[in-house]
C-alpha cells in the first residue's frame, strides 16, 4: 500500500511547525555587517592605492620588482639581468 499526502505551506509556515528558529534576523544582520566591511574595503581599491602599494616611488624599489619577475621568467631563485 502506498499513501501520498501533499501539504502545502510556506517556508515559514514549515519552519514554525517543526520547531525551527527564524534566522532572518540573523542573515539580516549578517548581510548589513558584509555591507559595512565590503564598503570600508572599497576605499582601498582606488587606482592611486593600488597603484602605490604595488609600485614604490623609489627606483630602487622598482629595480627590486624587476628583478623579482625577471627571476621568476628565468626560473631561477636568483634573478639576472637580461641582455641589453
Amino acid at each position: 500500500m502506498k499513501v501520498t499526502v501533499n501539504v502545502e505551506c510556506t517556508p515559514e509556515e514549515a519552519r514554525a511547525f517543526l520547531g525551527l528558529p527564524d534566522v532572518v534576523p540573523l542573515q539580516d544582520a549578517m548581510l548589513d555587517q558584509m555591507k559595512a566591511q565590503m564598503q570600508k574595503n572599497a576605499a582601498a581599491m582606488d587606482p592611486e592605492t593600488i597603484f602605490k602599494t604595488f609600485f614604490p616611488v623609489n627606483s630602487e624599489g622598482f629595480a627590486d620588482l624587476q628583478k623579482s619577475f625577471w627571476g621568476q621568467f628565468l626560473g631561477s631563485d636568483k634573478a639576472t639581468k637580461p641582455n641589453k
